[in-house]
């Protein structure tokens, strides 16, 4: 249902052009909204007797009393003062301009059930279509899900900023199945390609970046061109969400397309990367590499095993940098210089980042 916020912006703004005075009580008695200050009680103690009535609108004592209606249930009582001819046609405004509201509100709520229903696997396949058909959402268009998260406190207005980005309520749907992360299901264009889907991303993490002040990761699934299929690139996302979070974790956007060994390491069981730990490691320990080390080793990797731009970008000498890798070398018998040990090293250290995330579970 609509908020009493909307309520009272929608009848101060008609307040604002038709100059009447404006008042709405639920079905329950209860104050709703009002442009009038110091409200008379006497005005709600008629509000029963209007809801019983059979007639759309009364005037009693100076006032008009409109039903506002939807689905033929009373759901509001609007009360314009007056009882000349403007007040009644400011009332039957009034009264079209907020069932019109309504009707925008819950079809948005049915859409949005929808959408939460169909990323969850909560339809029949039979349902999907007659559904989305109803809703006037159509079917075999290329969709992508993108996960948002965000600080709690900041899902109600991060999801107000998305749906501004994103107006067209037809195609593109903001939501949440969860208080973990805001959920975006986003229409393609029919050629888009990759760099729209991460130009998109791009948008979305600039935008709250700036607008919320607060960190911002993004997940992405995979683009589907069904709606049945949309629940498994939500899916996707989920699985880019934790793979990107233990393997990438200084990322801020991770695409479920660009995973790479991290998507086949995150399938292994646990004993499985207990025996490769141990067999490449042979009583090493990750957790024996000092930071220094580790840092330098992370370097080397980024450089593509140059040891002239590593050493660079870490304003050391080249020898100093040969006698670190040298020193590792030692302790686990791979010369990171050459390629299949480099592999081999930084294979490990994935397996290793997956086993203690895995032991923190248990």
């Amino acid at each position: 249902m609509i908020s009493n916020q909307i309520l009272q912006n929608t009848v101060d703004g008609l307040k604002n052009i038709t100059r009447k005075e404006l008042t709405l009580i639920d079905r329950e008695g209860k104050l709703a909204a009002t442009t009038e200050i110091g409200i008379n009680q006497d005005l709600i103690s008629f509000v029963d007797s209007v809801i019983d009535s059979p007639a759309e609108n009364q005037m009693i004592h100076g006032n008009q009393y409109f039903k506002i209606t939807d689905n033929s249930i009373t759901e509001y009582i609007l009360i314009v003062s007056g009882d000349d001819e403007d007040a009644f046609r400011v009332g039957k405004l009034a009264v079209f301009h907020i069932q019109a509201l309504m009707m925008a509100y819950k079809e948005r709520f049915d859409r949005d059930n929808f959408i939460k229903n169909l990323l969850l696997d909560n339809l029949l396949l039979v349902d999907i279509y007659s559904r989305a058909k109803k809703l006037r959402i159509e079917n075999g268009v290329r969709r992508v899900v993108y996960l948002i998260g965000i600080a709690a406190e900041y899902h109600g207005n991060a999801m107000e900023v998305l749906r501004g980005l994103f107006p067209d309520r037809q195609k593109d749907f903001v939501t949440a199945v969860d208080e973990d992360s805001i959920i975006l299901v986003k229409e393609l264009s029919e050629r888009g390609a990759s760099e729209e889907i991460e130009f998109i991303a791009r948008t979305i993490f600039d935008t709250l970046t700036i607008e919320m002040m607060s960190k911002v990761y993004i997940a992405i699934g995979a683009p589907v061109y069904d709606l049945q299929n949309v629940s498994s690139s939500f899916k996707e996302a989920r699985l880019a969400q934790e793979v990107g979070k233990i393997f990438e974790a200084e990322k801020q956007i991770v695409n479920y397309e660009r995973l790479g060994i991290g998507r086949l390491i995150y399938q292994l069981p646990l004993p499985l990367c207990k025996i490769f730990i141990k067999e490449m490691l042979q009583g090493f320990s990750i957790g024996d590499i000092d930071e220094e080390m580790f840092t330098t080793v992370t370097k080397f990797f980024e450089n593509d095993l140059n040891v002239s731009e590593t050493s660079r970008e870490l304003f050391i000498h080249r020898n100093t940098l040969v006698y670190r890798l040298d020193k590792l070398q030692k302790l686990t018998r791979l010369d990171l210089r050459k390629f299949s040990d480099a592999i081999t090293f930084k294979i490990t250290l994935m397996v290793n980042s997956y086993m203690q995330f895995r032991e923190k579970q248990f």
